[in-house]
């Protein structure tokens, strides 16, 4: 049989009822998310009067396909400006600082160990032979920053 003019997918209602129900999803999901944020942020703000944040460039780290997804879902950006609003609201200070070599210098003496793979999650300083978890060191050197 032949039809004379084509059908739009807005035509069928199965469509529309699938679109609709994919809308609802999703609004659900980002409306959990921002409520999620909201609590964690306004926690933050109670407890901490000085809050020191990693000033990562995400757009660089959303190149890398293993990641990317986990960044996005995360929120940092909304996150950070959550934040940043409720830290001027209760006169609180939130300090976003440089990640460069964060990691990758000793917390306690100092020393540039190079740069690391994102695998290589511990290292030893070579100088003062101290241990380090990476995400831990880099947490002491910008809170020293």
């Amino acid at each position: 049989m032949y039809v004379a003019v084509p059908r739009q997918l807005t035509d069928f209602k199965n469509y529309m009822k699938t679109k609709m129900m994919v809308a609802k999803y999703s609004e659900k999901v980002a409306n959990q998310r921002r409520d999620y944020l909201q609590k964690i942020s306004a926690k933050l703000i109670r407890h901490y009067d000085v809050i020191k944040l990693e000033d990562l460039k995400t757009k660089g780290l959303m190149r890398n396909h293993n990641l990317a997804r986990a960044i996005a879902n995360q929120s940092w950006r909304e996150l950070r400006l959550m934040l940043e609003y409720k830290a001027t609201w209760y006169g609180k200070q939130v300090v976003a600082v440089s990640p460069y070599k964060t990691s990758q210098r000793c917390s306690l003496c100092g020393y540039d160990d190079g740069k690391h793979e994102l695998d290589v999650r511990e290292w030893t300083c070579p100088q003062c032979h101290a241990y380090h978890d990476r995400d831990i060191n880099a947490a002491k050197n910008i809170l020293a920053a």
